[in-house]
């Protein structure tokens, strides 16, 4: 391997001039910086892990707090954190994957030992029991992909749910629907008060409000027997439904499946709007209207926040990225008579 003396030998300079141009802890020349970076592009010269670390009191590690869920839809989260691990990597971080659900104690872990200068956290609850420890930036910077109920001392970076719930709504509202039932995700993930749904679902009852339609929400584990459960509690409460809106990934198959086996066509008799990743919704046995998931944009937002106040050149704030709802073919105006 290159060592950094040898680097400076083939530059011309000092040893500690290489280490000073690696660091930017001493204002270097540009004629001599871009000679000792000559050097270190010929020669191949890597800069050992560890010893930068304890020269510059980083490590350059973000921890990517992911708690990967059963009743989470595991391709949307892979895909914010493939977006946070290459975003980081052109900033020159590596990303420290943490799978568990061990809530505040792993914060205290990656805090207490050292293991990443800062974090990005996942899976956000409207009360999360880890905002304390990182609220304000006490320990070591942070950001947040989700949004909990107080903002307050925090950077979050999220889709804008309650618009995204509110577009939904308002779409159906314009082709005549009047009765919608809300798909929703399984109940545990309204039992832990996840941001995301619950976000969600105030969007879609409050425009529902404001537009006179009635809405029922059902949460639904997701597949055929489940969803052939919450379809035929839906339609004996509100036989009258034309319209669904489907927040749950694997909901949306076994939902169309038994639309057609009970005779009612999409979009001529119902609607469907789904809250899903565009491949879902094109790839359906219907291609789906439907609200896109922007998971590579909010990891790339994330990474983004996170080094600038890496590098002291941001304060806390909310960053919610404005929903798109692209029309397919499964939603369609109100048949006449119902």
């Amino acid at each position: 391997m290159v060592t950094l003396a040898e680097v400076a030998q083939h530059a011309g300079v000092s040893a500690s001039t290489v280490s000073y141009v690696l660091s930017g802890k001493r204002s270097i020349s540009a004629s001599t910086r871009q000679r000792v970076e000559e050097s270190i592009r010929k020669l191949g010269y890597h800069p050992n892990a560890g010893a930068r670390a304890l020269a510059s009191s980083r490590s350059n590690i973000i921890a990517l707090m992911i708690p990967l869920r059963t009743d989470m839809y595991v391709p949307v989260m892979m895909e914010i954190a493939i977006a946070v691990t290459t975003t980081a990597r052109a900033h020159g971080y590596d990303v420290l994957l943490l799978t568990g659900e061990e809530g505040p104690d792993a914060v205290r872990r990656v805090t207490g030992s050292g293991l990443a200068d800062a974090m990005i956290l996942m899976d956000v609850e409207l009360d999360d029991e880890r905002l304390p420890l990182l609220r304000g930036g006490q320990h070591q910077p942070s950001v947040l992909i989700g949004l909990p109920a107080d903002t307050s001392g925090l950077t979050c970076v999220d889709l804008d749910w309650g618009a995204t719930g509110a577009l939904c709504v308002e779409h159906l509202a314009l082709l005549g629907h009047r009765d919608v039932a809300v798909i929703g995700e399984a109940p545990a993930v309204y039992e832990r008060h996840t941001g995301f749904a619950e976000r969600t679902l105030d969007g879609l009852r409050s425009r529902a409000r404001e537009l006179g339609l009635g809405l029922l929400h059902r949460p639904c584990e997701g597949g055929y027997d489940a969803m052939a459960v919450t379809l035929a509690r839906i339609l004996d409460e509100r036989p009258g439904t034309t319209g669904f809106v489907v927040q749950n990934e694997s909901a949306v198959e076994p939902l169309l499946a038994l639309l057609r086996q009970q005779g009612r066509a999409v979009p001529e008799d119902v609607s469907v709007v789904a809250i899903c990743p565009d491949q879902v919704a094109v790839q359906a046995s219907v291609r789906l209207t439907s609200v896109g998931i922007p998971a590579q944009e909010m990891g790339r937002h994330a990474v983004a926040r996170l080094v600038a106040k890496l590098d002291g050149r941001a304060t806390d704030e909310v960053v919610l990225i404005a929903p798109e709802l692209t029309v397919r073919a499964s939603s369609g105006p109100v048949a006449s008579g119902s």
